[in-house]
């Protein structure tokens, strides 16, 4: 089965492919601590070439997936974006559905940028697999609550995950859709 991952532009933003020359810089970025607070430790190496394989396969398996972000000014990878399931053990009511998350290097927080790249990905998402989508984060990540919630989540209920609070939320569709 061979799946063709769609470009997509935004005014200042590529959601791209991810390429084997990728993979440096998306160690990089899975390595910072700034990257991962609200999500686990930093990755090793190791880890970041599996969770990228990952990605690939993603697409191939599932017909969506993670896409690189790049800034259209240096085509500099600054993060991820897209869909994925998980299979997280958090019920059927979270884990039959593809999950949503996006992430951006320290320097790109604060532009705008993630709403650009996460909000190109859910209008991409709504035109080519409409459907529910759920979306985990810590409870103290008040900058992605904030996204998550312009893009349309709510919240079905807290957990906990690894030991860590967390917040499951849901979105049945585009903002004004409901």
């Amino acid at each position: 089965m061979i799946r063709t991952i769609p470009n997509i532009n935004t005014t200042r933003l590529s959601l791209c492919a991810m390429r084997p020359e990728d993979f440096d810089r998306y160690a990089q970025i899975w390595a910072m601590p700034e990257v991962v607070r609200h999500i686990g430790p930093p990755k090793t190496r190791d880890q970041a070439w599996n969770a990228f394989l990952r990605n690939a396969g993603h697409w191939q398996m599932t017909g969506f997936g993670q896409w690189a972000i790049q800034r259209h000014s240096d085509r500099q990878m600054i993060g991820q974006t897209g869909f994925f399931y998980a299979a997280r053990g958090m019920g059927e009511d979270f884990d039959s559905l593809p999950e949503a998350g996006w992430i951006l290097t320290p320097d790109a927080h604060g532009r705008g940028l993630a709403a650009e790249a996460a909000g190109a990905a859910h209008d991409w998402f709504d035109r080519v697999i409409p459907g529910p989508l759920v979306a985990m984060m810590d409870e103290d990540n008040q900058p992605s609550r904030r996204l998550a919630d312009r893009l349309g989540y709510r919240v079905i209920r807290h957990a906990d995950i690894d030991g860590n609070p967390v917040i499951l939320l849901r979105r049945d569709g585009p903002p004004g859709s409901r």
